[in-house]
């Protein structure tokens, strides 16, 4: 990334110097900036360049476009893998993927994640495991994974074990969005910069230490929503089962919690189970690479399981709104089934963590 600018307009990822910050910009707004493999190499790549040019002292992330930093991952690209291939090229891009997470929080020099907008999923990854994480009000932050049939993952597990209580649990579960108070109640960030001062901020990141030009823009967030819904989110989640967090919430006598029970009610009966399951034991590992083997596993596993290819036909290809879980109920998941999405891979395990787990 030597120059000002290292690639055109184009170009899905938009690779430039600025004083002393590497600018790494998302730039597929059409697709509010979806991740595909190609994109997902070109930041490593970029990365490493980064890391090795003396003259960068800084990695600038933000997404073309008004809408958002990134809504995930090319979802329709794992659908059309998982429904007419192998599952091979959803495998090796998330190998890729999850690399590229673990390499982000573990970069040497100040990673400076932009979430304005629209973070989900995939987004959340290469954004939330950065070292200075960049939130505004117009930030909307989720993992909604059970929706489409699939589980949280891009570290997503680990992130959400680590939120105060039973918030990442709710948010696992629910895929609800958040804006910038609750990101950082939650630990997906760290501080809130007016959207109007973005370019200000990039600006500063070209000329100042990462701290200072923080610290220049960085005002209060806005109130969030889940701190004042504490008492009855850790109640509620902290039960052993799925089944039992919704009878809670049923029974909890608050009008948010009964929504959110018929919400959990809607989502892959599988994926809730499976979600559960993930993070109650990403919270007993003890590093981000032994969690993303671990989604690996999971990831790969829902390939070859219905509800994936059924949730993205009926959310995002279709839109209907309609999908048909296979199982349909809760009470028709077993523990085996549970168990399948774990499975060891063989020779074909991610391997970040170098051990068992």
């Amino acid at each position: 990334m030597n120059g000002t600018e290292a690639s055109g307009a184009g170009e899905s990822v938009l690779l430039r110097t600025e004083g002393r910050a590497a600018r790494i910009v998302l730039n597929r707004p059409g697709a509010l900036n979806a991740l595909n493999h190609a994109m997902v190499r070109r930041i490593d790549q970029a990365l490493t360049d980064g890391e090795h040019d003396p003259a960068v002292e800084t990695v600038v992330i933000t997404g073309a476009g008004e809408r958002g930093l990134c809504a995930g991952g090319d979802i329709r690209v794992v659908h059309d893998d998982a429904r007419d291939g192998d599952g091979t090229a959803s495998a090796a891009f998330w190998r890729d993927e999850y690399h590229l997470n673990a390499r982000i929080a573990r970069y040497p020099k100040p990673y400076v994640a932009v979430m304005d907008g629209i973070v989900m999923g995939g987004g959340v990854g290469i954004s939330a495991h950065g070292a200075v994480r960049i939130v505004t009000e117009r930030s909307r932050v989720a993992m909604p994974e059970t929706g489409i049939g699939f589980v949280p993952d891009v570290g997503g597990t680990r992130l959400l074990g680590l939120a105060p209580g039973e918030l990442g649990t709710h948010l696992a579960l629910t895929g609800a969005s958040i804006g910038a108070g609750d990101a950082i109640l939650c630990g997906l960030a760290d501080h809130h910069v007016p959207s109007a001062a973005l370019p200000r901020l990039l600006s500063d990141l070209a000329d100042r230490p990462v701290e200072e030009a923080v610290a220049a823009h960085a005002r209060p967030a806005p109130a969030g929503e889940l701190a004042g819904r504490r008492e009855w989110i850790d109640a509620c989640y902290g039960a052993a089962t799925v089944e039992e967090i919704i009878r809670r919430l049923l029974a909890a006598g608050d009008p948010d919690a009964k929504e959110t029970a018929e919400i959990l009610l809607g989502k892959s009966p599988t994926a809730l189970k499976v979600t559960l399951t993930a993070l109650r034991r990403a919270r007993r590992l003890d590093s981000l690479e032994a969690v993303l083997d671990q989604e690996y596993r999971v990831s790969c596993a829902a390939l070859s399981a219905p509800d994936l290819v059924e949730g993205v036909r009926a959310q995002i290809i279709d839109k209907d709104r309609r999908p048909r879980w296979s199982p349909a109920t809760l009470d028709e998941v077993t523990d085996a089934d549970v168990e399948r999405f774990f499975a060891p891979l063989g020779d074909r395990e991610l391997g970040l963590s170098g051990g068992a787990f």
